[in-house]
């Protein structure tokens, strides 16, 4: 059995400002604006000679400046000054500010605010630095035989009353640190059984309802683009796992989140070179972000239905795997010619659209690793949109940017199906030239959802990138979570799927 950590290791509790308080934490950052001077300090301790090194920051180009206060702890200090407009700037400020104040590995981190700040940049960058607090408390899962050293474990917020609007921030970094955790396993460690006994366990404690598809299952649903894929494993234990939130009131899924989960990809029979096969065990990214916001939902406690339905298989080459030229018929009865086998994400993804599509739900968003196309087109800083609804576009972009995961969509026009034309079958899995393969990717997926499910598709370019992304330390990003999160924020899928369609 996988045994879990916990993926909310943060304490947060809000505190009154005194010197008492002060005096109790091992690293305090005061946050003030850009230009205020030493004169927005005059609350806090040893706030004059705070100003000098301020001061002296400015002249380097920083926006920051440690010390520590003359106290029986020696607690650290940071005062950072704080300009950002836009959501991914503050939350990348925030990643910054968060290492500053994290490099000696204090226990407890307090936060205070100065009186210079509006009431708005406040609420922004509390938002922003709860949530690099968060991912920077959160250890991914490390083999070495010296114990981790100790992380960050509380934060104190000083002065400020207990802030609602920071449920989402919590709840985000939550599924987020799952996503990361999960994906940043070795292949060896998370087996196909491994993830099955995760789901289990998350499932119980989160109040979810999970079910396995085994292998003869699908094959009795049809399900022959996932099991192309999954007979080259050298185990049967590939499946699609399903795992469903409910809330009070509500039997029906309205939300579906579906997710690649490829564990590990050699590429099959079209092996892929070394480096391309290096990190391979983070392709199965997707399912851990869809798994992520599901139960980030679930602790929001939204109003609706949640399903999430991951792909969970390997892509091996063997003497059963699949191969160029093959035929296979998914779910749905759509024939597939099979073109190259390194395109295994859109195989798998296939059946599991088409069995998450019975359901009827009003929306559904897959996640996945899956196009280097993808990448070049909007370098690993941004993922890719795509949907069946082009009046969802705008909202797409603009939820990125207030998420901090930024997205950009592409187009969706019928006649890209012209380079998916097959002689011997309905559809080619994708072209043998590379070309625009991120957009041919989602034309052939479309093919597996219904017309009348509205439906939005996430290239994850922006799943990996070194040294991290916005409040994300780690170069494994979880990207995912907080866009799903912002996107259904004061609303539901029925919502928008009707302002989609008018």
């Amino acid at each position: 059995m996988l045994e879990l950590p916990d993926f909310a290791p943060l304490r947060i509790t809000f505190n009154r400002a005194s010197r008492r308080t002060f005096d109790s934490l091992d690293h305090l950052l005061i946050v003030s604006t850009q230009g205020a001077g030493a004169r927005a300090l005059q609350k806090f301790p040893q706030a004059r000679q705070l100003g000098v090194l301020l001061t002296r920051a400015h002249h380097r180009g920083d926006d920051f400046a440690s010390s520590r206060l003359s106290n029986a702890r020696a607690t650290g200090v940071t005062v950072a000054e704080y300009s950002a407009k836009a959501t991914f700037a503050a939350l990348s400020w925030a990643r910054r500010v968060v290492a500053e104040c994290t490099r000696d590995k204090p226990a407890t981190l307090g936060i205070a605010f100065a009186d210079v700040l509006s009431e708005s940049e406040a609420s922004a960058a509390r938002s922003a630095l709860v949530s690099a607090a968060a991912a920077a408390a959160f250890n991914l899962p490390t083999f070495k035989s010296a114990d981790a050293p100790p992380s960050l474990r509380a934060l104190r917020l000083i002065g400020q009353a207990a802030d609602p609007g920071l449920e989402s921030a919590v709840a985000s970094a939550l599924g987020n640190n799952l996503a990361r955790w999960l994906t940043a396993l070795p292949p060896n460690v998370l087996t196909a059984a491994a993830y099955r006994s995760a789901l289990a366990q998350l499932a119980e404690k989160h109040g979810l309802r999970y079910r396995f598809i085994n292998e003869d299952k699908l094959r009795k649903l049809g399900a022959g683009a996932f099991l192309a894929v999954s007979q080259g494993n050298p185990d049967r234990d590939a499946g699609i796992a399903h795992l469903s939130y409910r809330p009070k009131r509500g039997r029906a899924a309205r939300l579906a989140l579906v997710g690649k989960g490829i564990l590990f990809d050699t590429g099959g029979t079209n092996l892929k070179p070394f480096k391309g096969m290096l990190d391979m065990h983070i392709d199965m990214q997707g399912s851990a972000v869809a798994l992520g916001a599901l139960i980030a939902l679930a602790r929001l406690e939204v109003p609706f239905g949640v399903d999430a339905w991951l792909a969970i298989s390997e892509n091996r080459l063997a003497r059963d795997s699949y191969k160029s030229q093959d035929v296979v018929h998914a779910s749905n009865g759509t024939s597939i010619q099979v073109i190259h086998t390194d395109a295994e994400g859109r195989m798998v993804l296939a059946d599991t659209l088409a069995l998450a599509s019975r359901e009827k739900p009003e929306l559904i968003i897959d996640y996945a690793t899956l196009t280097g196309a993808c990448v070049m087109a909007v370098t690993e800083r941004y993922s890719g949109v795509f949907t069946n609804r082009i009046a969802a576009n705008g909202d797409l972009v603009r939820v990125g940017a207030q998420s901090g995961e930024r997205v950009w969509p592409f187009p969706m026009d019928d006649d890209f199906d012209e380079m998916l034309k097959s002689d011997v079958a309905d559809i080619k899995q994708c072209s043998a030239e590379t070309e625009g393969d991120h957009i041919l990717a989602a034309r052939f997926l479309q093919r597996f959802v219904p017309s009348e499910i509205p439906w939005v598709h996430v290239d994850m370019s922006a799943g990996q990138h070194k040294g991290g992304l916005a409040h994300v330390p780690s170069e494994i990003t979880g990207f995912g979570v907080a866009f799903t999160l912002e996107l259904l924020r004061g609303t539901t899928p029925a919502e928008l799927a009707k302002r989609w369609s008018a």
